[in-house]
């Protein structure tokens, strides 16, 4: 049982000396994708775009729930006069507009909503066009590897003269940005809309309006 064991760690470290040695066999690199995206006039066109139809369907958004905060307090402060009928009629009308204010923020913020369609139709033919230039260098060059610097990969160490970002914008037709561009970094990621991702402020400082059944 032992011998089986010794044998299996044996094979296994052969097997990533032998990946090991494939991958330094190759030339390799890096590009920043981030960096190239803020470099192309098309791409900062398509953001301004993006951060203006975020702005105006979160104002829409907020719009609605600040309404359903107002029928809401206005119901707590009159339901002691209400009869029973009026008062699940007034809770009907307010979880109704809880419902459609909900709707909107799915159809405009959610998974294949109006943001992702929009954003899909002006990023991602310039990540594409990205894309092309890249493999085209690779190719032309003999890399076997390409990076991407701003990805979730994580980089312990870069060195500067391996980064290609520069190659890429020229190749596209492109000017280099500047030193500084290379030096930020943003959590904000390429297409997306500053606002997206966060939740709109509703009554009672939650996610959702406080409406309770009385």
């Amino acid at each position: 049982m032992k011998n089986i064991k010794l044998i299996k760690t044996i094979f296994a470290l052969a097997l990533m000396i032998s990946l090991i040695g494939q991958v330094k066999a190759q030339k390799s690199c890096y590009v920043n994708s981030d960096y190239i995206l803020a470099n192309i006039p098309e791409y900062k066109t398509a953001q301004t775009n993006l951060d203006q139809l975020s702005a105006q369907w979160q104002k829409e958004i907020e719009t609605k729930y600040a309404e359903i905060d107002k029928l809401y307090k206005s119901y707590q402060a009159e339901q002691i006069l209400l009869t029973d009928d009026l008062k699940k009629k007034r809770m009907a009308e307010i979880e109704l507009k809880e419902k459609e204010a909900k709707e909107l923020q799915k159809d405009k913020f959610g998974y294949q909503g109006e943001l992702f369609k929009k954003r899909q139709e002006l990023v991602k033919p310039i990540q594409d066009k990205i894309y092309a230039a890249i493999k085209k260098f690779a190719e032309d060059g003999s890399y076997g590897y390409v990076f991407d610097k701003s990805s979730d990969l994580i980089m312990l160490y870069s060195n500067p003269k391996y980064d290609k970002s520069d190659d890429i914008l020229l190749a596209m037709g492109f000017k280099a940005g500047t030193k500084d561009d290379k030096g930020k970094s943003s959590n904000q990621k390429p297409g997306q809309s500053p606002t997206q991702g966060q939740q709109t402020p509703t009554p009672g400082g939650g996610t959702n309006p406080p409406v309770k059944k009385q």
